[in-house]
C-alpha cells in the first residue's frame, strides 16, 4: 500500500495522460483530498482573474457528481461508490484548473480561447470517462459516459470564460 502523497501524484499523472490506459488501482482508491485541492486551485485562479465563483464550483460539482453517480449506477451491472465518482471527477478537473490559470494571464474570449477551452473540455471528459469505464468494467461504453462528463466540464469551462 502506498502512502497518500504518492497516491495523489499517481492519480494526477493518470489524468495528465488521457491516451494511456489507466491502471485498475488508480480508480479504486477513494481520495477526497486531491479533488478538494483542485477545486480550491480552480476557485483561486478564478479569483485571481476577478471572479468569485466558489459557490458555483461546489454547487455544480456536487450536483454533477450526484447526476453522474446516478447515471453510472443505471448503466453498470455493479454499483459505483459516490466517493469514487467524486474522486474521478475531481481529479479530472485538472485541465480546467490549467485553463483557469491561463485565463489569469490571457483573455480566453477569442478564437484561441475557444480552441483551448474545447481541448480542456475534451481532455477532462476523456480522462474521466476512461477512468469510469476501467473502474466499472463497462467495455465499449466510453462514448456514453464521455457525453455527460463533457456537459459537466463544459459548465466549468463557461464559468472560466465568462
Amino acid at each position: 500500500m502506498c502512502n497518500r502523497d504518492s497516491s495523489i501524484l499517481f492519480q494526477t499523472l493518470t489524468v495528465l495522460n488521457p491516451f494511456r490506459t489507466p491502471d485498475f488501482q488508480a480508480v479504486q482508491d477513494t481520495d477526497l483530498a486531491g479533488p478538494l485541492v483542485f477545486c480550491l486551485a480552480f476557485g483561486g485562479f478564478l479569483l485571481l482573474s476577478g471572479k468569485v465563483h466558489f459557490s458555483y464550483i461546489y454547487g455544480f460539482g456536487a450536483l454533477g457528481c450526484l447526476f453522474v453517480w446516478t447515471l453510472l449506477n443505471l448503466m453498470s451491472t455493479q454499483g459505483v461508490n459516490v466517493g469514487t465518482v467524486i474522486t474521478v471527477l475531481g481529479y479530472c478537473l485538472l485541465p480546467m484548473v490549467i485553463l483557469s490559470g491561463v485565463n489569469v494571464v490571457f483573455n480566453l474570449q477569442g478564437y484561441v480561447g475557444t480552441i483551448l477551452t474545447g481541448v480542456a473540455i475534451f481532455w477532462c471528459s476523456l480522462s474521466a470517462s476512461k477512468l469510469f469505464v476501467i473502474a466499472l468494467q463497462m467495455q465499449h461504453q466510453q462514448p456514453l459516459v464521455l457525453y455527460p462528463c463533457g456537459l459537466l466540464y463544459g459548465v466549468f469551462a463557461l464559468i472560466t470564460i465568462f
